[in-house]
């Protein structure tokens, strides 16, 4: 759109139409200030305005890529009041992209011990059960 965009005045049931989040996450994240508080009209309801989609877009996004919390919270400049460089957020980005790599291995690890355990049960009707074995020793 262009610069003379029509300001939109959304509900908070509007806002989690509008961006698929649930009504207690936008509470949540109101609470936490991740979102900043609506203005309120004479009678009390909140008004959410385009920049309100926008940011719960980027926090919902944000935390499908598995940011944390805080992470989102530094990558607003929430932490400190100030915008974050480009040099900070992907420092936060490197050190989120190690985390996950660590728990793909992880999971790897996992994957393979499942299946080298699940490869010497029978799947028999019988009492004797390889699988069982295998956790009580762990």
């Amino acid at each position: 759109m262009s610069g003379h965009e029509m300001e939109i005045s959304l509900t908070r049931g509007e806002l989690a139409r509008a961006t698929g989040c649930n009504i207690e996450t936008i509470r949540y994240y109101e609470k936490t200030g991740l979102l900043p508080d609506p203005p309120r009209t004479a009678a009390g309801y909140r008004i959410y305005a385009a920049a309100h989609v926008s940011r719960l877009r980027f926090i919902l996004r944000a935390r499908e890529l598995g940011f944390t919390l805080e992470d989102i919270k530094g990558l607003l400049g929430l932490e400190d009041g100030t915008v974050p460089t480009c040099a900070e957020v992907k420092a936060r980005t490197d050190r989120h992209l190690a985390d996950v790599r660590a728990k793909i291995a992880d999971l790897h690890r996992i994957e393979s011990a499942l299946a080298q355990t699940a490869a010497r049960c029978s799947g028999a009707d019988v009492p004797h059960c390889p699988v069982l074995d295998a956790l009580d020793r762990y």
